[in-house]
């Protein structure tokens, strides 16, 4: 992977809305969010995007008070990228924003990615299978 071709942007004007809505609806977690859920989500939220040559090729969303605790949530690479090492760059480069300095405490829920978040420290909580905390 080139990461010269890689960026990671907390520029929400950059942002894709109905890439965004078109992957979230059809998620697990997210399945009927309106399309002005999602935008108020963003506007309420520290947004990242990814993108590759241009073009988004992933989102993910943090809620915080930048201090004590950080809720990182919406975390999507687009299908036809996946594979390629870009969700580990997508992560390395959000927890490790200058924002996040101080944060002691990380929580996330994940059905089915548990593997790629211990790479980065989280452990599941004891007594659930989806949280996990870092």
């Amino acid at each position: 992977m080139n990461s010269v071709d890689l960026l990671v942007s907390t520029e929400k004007e950059k942002l894709d809305i109905p890439l965004i809505h078109s992957f979230l609806t059809k998620s697990y977690w997210a399945k009927g969010r309106t399309l002005k859920q999602v935008k108020t989500s963003i506007d309420n939220s520290i947004c990242f995007g990814i993108y590759l040559n241009n073009n988004q090729i992933g989102f993910a969303r943090v809620l915080t008070d930048k201090v004590v605790f950080a809720y990182l949530m919406d975390v999507f690479i687009i299908e036809e990228q996946r594979g390629r090492g870009y969700s580990k760059y997508f992560l390395n480069e959000i927890l490790n924003h200058q924002e996040f300095n101080d944060v002691k405490k990380w929580l996330l829920a994940t059905k089915d990615a548990h593997n790629l978040y211990k790479k980065f420290d989280f452990t599941t909580i004891t007594n659930t299978d989806k949280w996990m905390e870092r």
